[in-house]
């Protein structure tokens, strides 16, 4: 008989010291009740996440349901500016109770934890992970029927750890109509199947301009090939956003919620009837 390598992953014997793989997900505070929890993804910085999973929440609002938002990336949070939020998450002795935005969806991140709201977290990668954990571990997510992750850019130690730390129910990934980013889109669809994390599909941000006179759509960064990448891993298209500085303006102004159009209702209700 051949030495133990205490790996049982690639061992025919049946021995008494084999065991199963360990599940790594994490237990959520005890007070939490989480229905669905969404991950919002790219590939890459600067297509759009944040705004996304503004919009997705708060679409999801608009149809009845009661949201929280865990802004993920933790070196770089905006999901507070963008819902006019400046004050500081509270604390009890059962744990973190998140804020809450003006039409009442309950947000965490980083920067309402912080002294100032412009200080840097400079932090390594396995204690920015470890604060994740916590926003799932230590905030009250208290009577949540969908918590929209807002993840950071790429397939690192965040998005790994979110991957293997939280129940995810699917993901959504965000992209631009760049050729470059097609590549950026396939690491993500990859490492989302290399972990069993079902997509529920692809947002693309910055799809087109539409004219305020004439009406007609310009593709301002190139024509779009997120159809073909798509249909490549048989994934749908749940909307394209155009390029709206209303949108922008919005955001600047902390009032995403107050936000005119329906581009992700169709994605909030694919979501919903999960």
């Amino acid at each position: 008989m051949s030495e133990c390598t205490h790996d049982c992953s690639s061992c025919g014997s049946d021995c008494g010291s084999r065991t199963e793989p360990q599940s790594l997900l994490e237990k959520p505070n005890a007070m939490s009740n989480i229905g669905k929890v969404i991950g919002v993804v790219s590939g890459k910085g600067g297509v759009g996440k944040t705004l996304v999973s503004s919009l997705l929440a708060v679409s999801l609002q608009r149809l009845g349901k009661n949201v929280g938002i865990m802004d993920a990336d933790i070196t770089g949070p905006s999901i507070p500016k963008a819902f006019g939020i400046h004050q500081k998450a509270d604390a009890c002795e059962f744990g973190i109770i998140p804020a809450k935005s003006k039409m009442g969806l309950d947000i965490m991140s980083i920067n309402l934890l912080l002294e100032n709201e412009s200080d840097p977290v400079v932090w390594r990668g396995p204690v920015i992970a470890g604060v994740v954990k916590q926003f799932w571990t230590d905030v009250i997510w208290k009577d949540i029927d969908c918590l929209v992750v807002d993840m950071p850019p790429g397939t690192g130690d965040v998005p790994l750890t979110v991957f293997q730390s939280l129940p995810v129910d699917g993901i959504v990934i965000v992209t631009s109509p760049q050729e470059l980013v097609s590549m950026i889109v396939e690491k993500a669809v990859k490492m989302a199947k290399l972990m069993n994390i079902p997509i529920l599909g692809i947002i693309e941000n910055m799809s087109y301009y539409e004219c305020p006179d004439c009406g007609k759509r310009h593709s301002i960064y190139g024509e779009s090939h997120i159809e073909e990448i798509a249909a490549q891993y048989e994934i749908p298209v749940l909307a394209k956003l155009p390029i709206d500085p209303q949108l922008a303006k919005l955001c600047d102004q902390g009032t995403i919620e107050l936000f005119e159009g329906e581009w992700l209702t169709d994605a909030a209700e694919k979501i919903a009837s999960l």
